[in-house]
């Protein structure tokens, strides 16, 4: 087993924690998270007593407990302050604790996607993302691990080849695949942290992840063209109860709580409530269509417009397995508050694949 690269230089130290304190602070900020002071790393002290080193290492320690695996997702995918060097320090830092928890797991995991999505061409094919390709990106990080998938992981590719049978997001979400992805990385212990099993689990997850993003765009289509069609049906309300909204919800505002999603779920995937809220929407607009189709059907001029509106939708919200611009690092700040407040963000996230 290859071990993962690491130095106990206190300067090469100092300057990761120098480095990872603005990132922290910011997440703090973020979600009103209460740290400790640590006078030093405040101050930017460059060369500090070991006294300062021992006591920044206490402040980490502490503050990674604060910081919840969501929280931590949410901000690096929506964030302009991170870069491949803080990116790879952060995985360091993770990596190299002592003691590592299901939490700490949980981080890498996403850290390591994070880092692999932000190294890799943009439009790299899913063929091309083998075990070989994905040990040499996370070579920085992992050092030289053994590309080879060990046999108690061979499970994943079947889950990836399941997932890519599933042709919408309620069949990805009940097919049990992103259960069985979770479960194979809380079994093996330690053992996650071998560098080729990480190699396997950041492909797999790589890959689910692209999944997830092109059947979020189609449902997000389908509902979008959907509500377009019930307009031209002269339909402007809907009983949406079931989907947790109003019993007489408007689709002028439907429309604009789909557009939120879209950045809503650019920081956060998973098995839990906010994406049913989608699926479940697209079910009532599903039930809706098939009320009014007989309507529809008395109306044959009128088909017309439904089907130029759905051309435009579909270049709205288009994306490919190829090309997924939600599964890059932003370049930029997303308006999180807004999309979210439109979207029932009071909803808790629980945690995704990655």
């Amino acid at each position: 087993m290859t071990e993962i690269p690491q130095t106990n230089e206190p300067a090469a130290e100092w300057r990761a924690a120098r480095l990872l304190h603005p990132l922290y602070a910011a997440l703090a900020r973020e979600f009103v998270i209460e740290l400790p002071p640590c006078s030093d790393l405040e101050a930017g002290i460059d060369a500090p007593p070991q006294e300062s080193i021992e006591q920044a290492r206490q402040w980490f320690l502490e503050v990674d407990q604060r910081i919840q695996v969501h929280q931590l997702r949410q901000f690096l995918q929506t964030t302009s302050l991170t870069s491949e060097e803080g990116l790879r320090t952060l995985l360091e830092h993770y990596l190299h604790k002592p003691q590592r928890t299901s939490s700490d797991r949980d981080k890498i995991d996403f850290l390591l996607v994070q880092f692999f999505s932000h190294c890799a061409p943009s439009r790299l094919e899913d063929g091309d993302v083998d075990s070989e390709y994905v040990a040499q990106v996370l070579e920085p990080v992992l050092g030289t691990p053994d590309p080879k998938v060990p046999d108690w992981l061979k499970p994943l590719e079947e889950l990836v080849q399941a997932a890519n049978r599933c042709h919408s997001l309620n069949e990805l979400l009940t097919s049990s695949v992103l259960e069985k992805g979770r479960k194979l990385k809380a079994e093996p212990g330690e053992n996650y942290f071998q560098p080729a099993a990480m190699v396997a689990f950041t492909r797999f997850s790589f890959l689910m992840r692209r999944v997830f993003f092109r059947l979020m765009h189609q449902d997000l289509n389908a509902i979008l063209d959907g509500l377009r069609e019930l307009e031209v049906r002269g339909v402007s309300t809907l009983d949406c109860r079931s989907a947790q909204f109003s019993g007489d919800e408007p689709i002028v505002r439907l429309r604009m709580i789909c557009h939120s999603w879209k950045v809503m779920f650019h920081a956060e995937y998973s098995s839990g409530q906010p994406l049913r809220l989608l699926v479940d929407l697209r079910n009532v607009i599903d039930a809706a269509l098939a009320r009014t189709a007989k309507s529809a059907a008395a109306k044959p001029a009128a088909s017309v417009a439904p089907q130029a509106h759905a051309a435009a939708a579909g270049a709205e919200f288009a994306v490919t397995a190829s090309e997924v611009p939600e599964f890059e690092v932003a370049s930029g700040p997303q308006d999180w508050d807004e999309g979210a407040s439109a979207a029932h963000a009071a909803v808790p996230e629980s945690d995704g694949t990655d």
